[in-house]
């Protein structure tokens, strides 16, 4: 199975890739997510070590369960043959109400297929208001019209 962009990563298809990370993410569908890892990919997130689909598929789950009404946007920093480095923010609320922007980056390892292999991912927590969202379209894939980070000020 190829997942293509493949590597080696030019400008354009560094950025379709995450695109395409960022347009299954929003889908909030664990499993779709994770057929994009290799079936031993290594995570760390935050302070959480993940390897395998099953595991990521699992910690999705969780996490969509926990963060409710979530939008992501991803955006390039910078790639080099089979590796990209993505900035990004999402929104979400819990069962409180309570708004949080989450700020981080990630660091993207492929395999020759396109299969993600290493993910590792520092992300900040910052409780906002309601009225200070940023990110308004209706769940699912972020517009093709919508601003993205660098647009936002973010």
């Amino acid at each position: 199975m190829t997942r293509p962009p493949l590597p080696p990563f030019t400008a354009e298809s560094a950025a379709v890739k995450a695109r395409l990370a960022e347009d299954a993410w929003n889908s909030r569908d664990p499993m779709r997510v994770a057929q994009a890892y290799t079936p031993d990919s290594h995570w760390r997130n935050r302070a959480e070590f993940i390897r395998g689909r099953d595991r990521i598929e699992a910690f999705l789950t969780r996490k969509w369960a926990r963060e409710l009404d979530y939008r992501l946007i991803k955006e390039v920093w910078a790639f080099r043959e089979n590796r990209i480095a993505v900035r990004f923010a999402y929104e979400w609320h819990g069962d409180n109400g309570q708004w949080v922007r989450s700020y981080g980056n990630e660091n993207w390892e492929f395999d020759a297929q396109g299969l993600m292999r290493r993910r590792i991912a520092s992300i900040n927590d910052l409780p906002i208001q309601p009225e200070d969202r940023k990110f308004h379209w209706p769940l699912g894939r972020r517009p093709d019209d919508h601003a993205g980070l660098t647009e936002l000020g973010l």
